[in-house]
């Protein structure tokens, strides 16, 4: 991909030079023919052929990212739970809390 850009470029440089160094010519001209038939295209051609590349590499941090925050979830979580004492028992860990707010039922 990057000999066929540099092949380009060369051909976009030759056609510069030949604008600039032509009697009716000018250096305006070279500089407006070298963006316009070379830079441009190229950059645009590049950019376009490296997406997939780009979002490759983007699932992959993507990836590592997540992976890394559930070893950081699990990590908080074995921590937390080692620092409580286990339950034995058959009931809920805790009793319901009493004193929350009344449901509001339909007057009789």
């Amino acid at each position: 991909m990057y000999l066929v850009a540099i092949g380009w470029m060369y051909v976009a440089m030759m056609m510069a030079v030949a604008e600039a160094t032509h009697p009716g010519g000018s250096l305006l001209g070279a500089i407006v023919t070298f963006f316009l038939y070379g830079a441009l295209p190229v950059a645009l051609v590049i950019y376009v052929l490296g997406t997939p590349q780009r979002r490759k590499a983007r699932q992959v941090q993507e990836a590592q990212d997540d992976a890394a925050a559930r070893a950081a979830g699990a990590a908080a979580l074995a921590q937390s739970n080692s620092s409580a004492e286990p339950d034995a028992s058959s009931h809920a860990p805790s009793a319901a809390e009493s004193g929350g707010i009344a449901a509001v039922g339909k007057p009789h």
